[in-house]
This record gives C-alpha cells, sequence and structure tokens, in this order.
C-alpha cells in the first residue's frame, strides 16, 4: 500500500470518526465517554496523519 493510499484511510476514518462524534453529541441519550473516547480515537488518527505527512515532506 502507497503512503497516500494509507493517507487516505486514515483520512476517512478521520472524518467517519467526526460524523460519528457529531451524532452522538446530538443524541438526547449522549454518553459523555463515548464521545471522549470517540475524541481521543479521532485525535490519534490526526496525529498518525500529521506524522506521516511529515515524514513523508522529509523524504521528497
Amino acid at each position: 500500500m502507497s503512503l497516500q493510499t494509507h493517507l487516505s484511510q486514515l483520512a476517512r476514518k478521520h472524518e467517519a470518526l467526526e460524523r460519528e462524534i457529531q451524532e452522538a453529541i446530538h443524541r438526547p441519550s449522549a454518553n459523555d465517554l463515548r464521545i471522549a473516547e470517540l475524541k481521543r480515537r479521532k485525535l490519534l488518527l490526526k496525529d498518525e496523519i500529521n506524522r506521516l505527512q511529515a515524514g513523508s515532506d522529509t523524504l521528497h
């Protein structure tokens, strides 16, 4: 798998988590622990995307 493909997959997962977070927030029975876990996972994905992009910048 190429780096660009991997970054695209990570970006899609990041966007899916954002949608899931927004849905959870707007639910009347919002679970704060679930929302916090989703946000943590989203942040980890964002960190990995940034790390991979920074690494690819040094290769070019």
